[in-house]
């Protein structure tokens, strides 16, 4: 008995352990499939878009580590290896838009989701139009490298034609393709969109950098003529003779089109951004649907106000660029006219964003919190972007109540600045307070967007004649009862749904005309001035009138290397800041 009992214990004690062993198996099991489920299938939405996020960002570091090396003049890195890296990068995401271009016309027979607030018609032909000048720059490229082909890397002649058909493919993809919601092979995609993203930036990179060199050496130019030493001014020219008459011109003119080329990277960058963040994306029926306004009645003070203050920024500019190379004083006279034109126009235009805010503040409409990534973009670009003036802007500040010296423009420079500050605190308040705004009903829609699924009303010959069978549960006043054909007719006679009072046409001789609304009107003058104004102050920098290099009093505060590195980083920002106010102000006036 006490044998048996024991082989009882030593039966129970093994049951017990092959139990336990099964259940720890099956956790195992478990623990291996839901690894393999996570490895073998689609990464989850958030580590796709970490693990895409520092592939793009590890490029852009890249790029920008050769860039660094380029800066610094020396032996080993040249210019040849950094347009070598980015032709590779052009190459790739021009295979990736060929291969997502297929794929799509595979698949054209499905429905592919969009977004219509990714972009506009207007802003795609912006684009082109920065895109055939980028082409133009393009050209000016190959002709100076058939020039002095003979003693120049071949990589300075496959570089344009690789960037011109990488302008064109991508053209044509923010065309037909930008507004797509990605719901098949997302995490490859991701990847795809977001190396275009990335090349784009990189592209923006080296140009910012190439105008920036351009203008400190004419800025060192300008200090040797005036007495200043030991500024070494690098040139860039090719070591022997060009074979054609053209070169100079080439390379001059390629200066004055680096400004639109520079835009047309930065925008297209943004525009992939808000695609990279769709991927996957639920696109909400009720909130996808965008309105146009196309009246533009009452448009007087606005566009004449715009008009007068873009002819002065050109008259401005020329005075400025014909008289800072001339003599002290006519260097100082044309510093302090650019002073003070800028305080005219900075305070113009702080009252109208000021005006525009006081009008909403008194309309109290509702804000829109659908969500949005085209619009949260635009909101933290206009933040991100600000903050390169504002640096600018307070260093200025600094330097003029430091300084010892006192030229004629010391304190409109100290003006100028603080106005800097104000301006784009007081418009970023009002192009985001506008953009998130709820529109009024009855505007009309957008046009490229497809009309909503309607509740049908059902007519057969067996129904009344008058109106049909109409199912009231769902007629509400933004869904009207519909047929399926606007008319059917049977037997000689025309059904219709019922018309409601007020969906009664008014005879022509009595018909009213909607009053106009004041405060839309004025907030339509406000958005195109804004827009015209940022213009003014967008051509100003971009085409070589930048008085930070030319006054010299944050020089002599932070010294010369310091106070470049601050304009080369603040002034690429500001240029952007201005063009990208430009675009979001279209977008108010659209949407006021």
């Amino acid at each position: 008995m006490v044998e048996h009992s024991g082989l009882d214990i030593m039966c129970l004690n093994k049951y017990c352990h092959s139990s336990s062993s099964s259940s720890s198996s099956e956790h195992d099991k478990k623990i291996f499939s839901k690894l393999k489920r996570s490895m073998s299938g689609d990464y989850p939405r958030k580590n796709a878009e970490i693990l895409s996020g520092q592939y793009g960002t590890n490029v852009l570091l890249i790029g920008a580590a050769l860039m660094l090396a380029i800066a610094h003049h020396g032996p080993y890195v040249k210019e040849e290896h950094l347009l070598s890296f980015i032709t590779c990068l052009m190459i790739l995401q021009l295979i990736w838009m060929m291969w997502y271009i297929l794929v799509r016309y595979r698949q054209k027979n499905s429905s592919t989701e969009k977004d219509v607030h990714a972009t506009t018609c207007w802003i795609r032909g912006g684009l082109t139009l920065l895109a055939l000048l980028s082409l133009i720059m393009d050209a000016f490229r190959i002709g100076y490298y058939v020039g002095y082909q003979s003693c120049v890397s071949a990589v300075l002649g496959v570089y344009p034609v690789i960037h011109a058909t990488h302008t064109i493919a991508q053209v044509h993809f923010l065309w037909f393709h930008i507004k797509d919601v990605i719901k098949s092979f997302e995490t490859f995609e991701r990847f795809g969109v977001i190396h275009a993203v990335f090349t784009n930036l990189l592209l923006w990179c080296n140009g910012v950098m190439s105008e920036a060199e351009h203008f400190l050496n004419n800025h060192k130019r300008r200090l040797s003529a005036l007495g200043y030493g030991n500024l070494t001014i690098v040139h860039s020219e090719p070591h022997c003779n060009c074979t054609t008459s053209t070169c100079s011109m080439f390379s001059s003119s390629l200066y004055y089109l680096y400004p639109f080329n520079i835009e047309y990277h930065i925008f297209v960058s943004a525009m992939l951004f808000v695609m990279w963040k769709n991927i996957g994306r639920t696109i909400d029926l009720s909130s996808n649907r965008k309105r146009l306004v196309t009246k533009t009645q009452g448009l007087a003070l606005g566009p004449i106000l715009g008009l007068i203050a873009l002819a002065s920024t050109i008259g401005i500019l020329v005075v400025y660029i014909t008289h800072v190379e001339e003599s002290l004083q006519m260097r100082q006279s044309a510093i302090s006219m650019f002073y003070i034109y800028g305080i005219v126009m900075l305070v113009f235009m702080c009252s109208a964003s000021a005006s525009g805010l006081l009008i909403y503040r008194a309309d109290h409409m509702p804000l829109d919190t659908s969500k949005n990534p085209s619009r949260q973009l635009d909101t933290e670009l206009l933040f991100g972007s600000s903050i390169g003036s504002w640096l600018m802007s307070w260093c200025s500040i600094v330097a003029v109540l430091g300084t010892n010296s006192s030229p004629p423009y010391r304190w409109t420079n100290l003006i100028y600045s603080l106005l800097i500050v104000l301006e784009k605190y007081v418009q970023n308040l009002f192009i985001i307070e506008s953009l998130y705004r709820q529109q009024e009903d009855g505007q009309r829609e957008d046009p490229e967007l497809p009309a909503a699924p309607e509740i049908f009303s059902v007519t057969s010959s067996l129904a009344p004649p008058y109106n049909g069978i109409i199912n009231w549960a769902y007629e509400t006043p933004d869904r009207p009862c519909v047929t399926m054909e606007n008319e059917q007719e049977e037997n000689g006679r025309t059904y219709r749904c019922p018309r409601k009072p007020s969906e009664v046409p008014l005879p022509v001789g009595n018909k009213v005309g909607e009053p106009p609304n004041i405060k839309r009107q004025i907030l339509k003058n406000i958005a195109i001035f804004l827009l015209m104004c940022n213009i003014s102050l967008w051509i100003l920098p971009a085409f070589g009138c930048r008085p930070q290099y030319d006054n010299g009093l944050e020089q002599e505060t932070f010294g010369f290397s310091i106070w470049t590195t601050v304009l080369n980083f603040a002034i690429p920002l500001n240029l952007f800041y201005r063009m990208h106010s430009v675009a979001s102000l279209f977008e108010v006036f659209r949407r006021v």
